[in-house]
């Protein structure tokens, strides 16, 4: 378990390292500390939820539905704080 909790958190902080270096080549990228920080608790709640509903079943489909179904909720949401789609 904590392994997970692990990985969930340096692929979250690897994630994070691709705006941050882009920020630095680049005007167009500007993102704030509450950018990230928002950006962070998103990725890393979502990889955290999909590890503890996924621990509990062996079911390959069931976590595929699960996983497309916090992508899909993860998209939806930062797409709306990006540009108020909804």
């Amino acid at each position: 378990m904590i392994q997970s909790i692990l990985r969930v958190a340096l692929i979250t902080v690897g994630l994070l390292m691709i705006p941050a270096i882009a920020m630095q080549f680049s005007d167009e990228m500007n993102w704030g500390p509450g950018d990230f920080l928002v950006a962070g608790a998103l990725l890393f709640g979502t990889g955290l939820l999909y590890v503890l509903i996924t621990e509990r079943t062996t079911n390959r489909s069931a976590r595929i539905a699960v996983g497309a179904g916090l992508a899909a909720s993860l998209l939806a949401v930062w797409a709306e704080l990006a540009v108020g789609i909804f």
